[in-house]
């Protein structure tokens, strides 16, 4: 780490005396919001996707607006500073806690052989110093990325630069990585002592091991590999992807003859969520589109017997990322701070009515300026979105 680094760091510290250890508001629930690791520079994104050194700031700052009164571009309240910058995440720790935010759950990404967008986790949130305000997870993101989805000025409709499955020599090395590097640290979220480890796309999953089989030794592995660095196990969540039931969850050619539960069990998963509302479609309505997502919470939650941790969307809205969709693929009618407050405080009620799991709320997003769905601050909103989760966690939602 360089001198000039160092003090930048020393300076960001000094914000700590301002807002204590730890949140003062969730000892009971935690709510976890997802980060997107896109706005940094490092070379393998400079070099595929943001040639500007901005990441995807580059993206988000390029947004037109589709319809009268659609909101864009997204302006940053604090500006665009880097993610990985952990003077800039002292800032983003601090909003977060004091306002009832104590997990972040980072995107993680493999491809080709090697990690990408670790720099956010890496750089950013863990050498921060007052990162002991917030525990962590990571969610394995390991889908395909196709060129428009991330840089539609370079690539066209059809390049896909990367894909999500792995081989197992690059799956050894994964899981030696992430025990080493992120499972040690005190902050890392567990449940019963056992590290949360979540995956996006379970079919690309079994897909990389060629059934449930492969699957289920490759879990296995993990298991291992964690139980003999010293820990009771591991927690494996995973990302509830539509269509409903076991074939959508990892595929209809793998799923024939097999129940659910059957699978569940088979292959020990622990618990599921969502990424957001966005798998159940898109409605303009944010009302409409969460009652939508609630739906596929509760139909999900009626077919399992592990936990289902609920997950709040605040908005939707890809819009910088295509160039041909209009308002019918954006939400952006009643979404705003307190209607975002009602259906968190459903998910709070949801936990309140299972007291056997976990309370473990997850929020989309922290920072999906790109999607629409972020709890920082904006030119728009403020900050209005974290002042809802203050009022909901703290338990003055009537406020409203």
């Amino acid at each position: 780490m360089s001198l000039k680094t160092s003090i930048r760091i020393l300076i960001g510290a000094a914000f700590l005396f301002t807002a204590g250890c730890k949140s003062p508001l969730n000892d009971e629930y935690q709510v976890a919001a997802y980060v997107w690791p896109s706005c940094h520079d490092e070379s393998r994104s400079r070099d595929v996707l943001w040639p500007e050194g901005i990441g995807e700031w580059e993206i988000i700052k390029k947004g037109d607006p589709r319809f009268e009164g659609h909101y864009q571009p997204r302006v940053p309240l604090w500006g665009y500073a880097m993610d990985d910058d952990p003077v800039a995440m002292v800032k983003k720790i601090n909003a977060a806690a004091d306002h009832g935010v104590n997990m972040f759950v980072f995107d993680w990404y493999w491809y080709d052989g090697e990690p990408f967008l670790e720099s956010t986790l890496n750089n950013g949130f863990l050498k921060a110093p007052n990162n002991d305000r917030m525990q962590f997870y990571i969610m394995w993101a390991n889908h395909d990325v196709p060129g428009t989805m991330w840089n539609r000025y370079r690539y066209d409709s059809d390049t896909i630069i990367w894909v999500g499955e792995v081989n197992w020599e690059d799956y050894k090395v994964m899981v030696e990585r992430i025990i080493r590097q992120y499972f040690r640290q005190p902050n890392y979220f567990k449940i019963e002592g056992k590290p949360v480890f979540s995956i996006f796309s379970f079919q690309d999953l079994v897909n990389s091991f060629n059934g449930l089989e492969g699957t289920k030794e490759a879990l296995d592995y993990f298991r291992e590999e964690v139980i003999k660095d010293g820990l009771p196990g591991l927690h494996l969540q995973l990302i509830s992807r539509r269509p409903m039931g076991h074939a959508g969850l990892i595929g209809e050619e793998y799923a024939r003859g097999k129940g659910l539960d059957e699978i569940i069990d088979y292959l020990g998963i622990n618990s599921m969520t969502t990424y957001n509302w966005r798998m159940s479609g898109i409605d303009e309505d944010y009302i409409r589109w969460a009652e939508n997502g609630i739906a596929m919470r509760n139909r999900w939650d009626s077919l399992l017997d592990i936990p289902y941790f609920p997950c709040v969307s605040i908005g939707w809205d890809n819009t910088p990322r295509y160039a041909g969709l209009g308002r019918e693929s954006v939400v952006h009618t009643g979404n705003t701070p307190e209607s975002f407050a009602a259906y968190l405080q459903q998910a709070k009620d949801y936990l309140k009515d299972r007291p056997d799991q976990p309370k473990l709320i997850l929020i989309n997003a922290w920072n999906e300026w790109v999607e629409g769905a972020y709890l920082e601050p904006d030119m728009k909103w403020g900050y209005g979105y974290l002042e809802a989760v203050k009022k909901v966690m703290s338990g003055r939602y009537d406020t409203y």
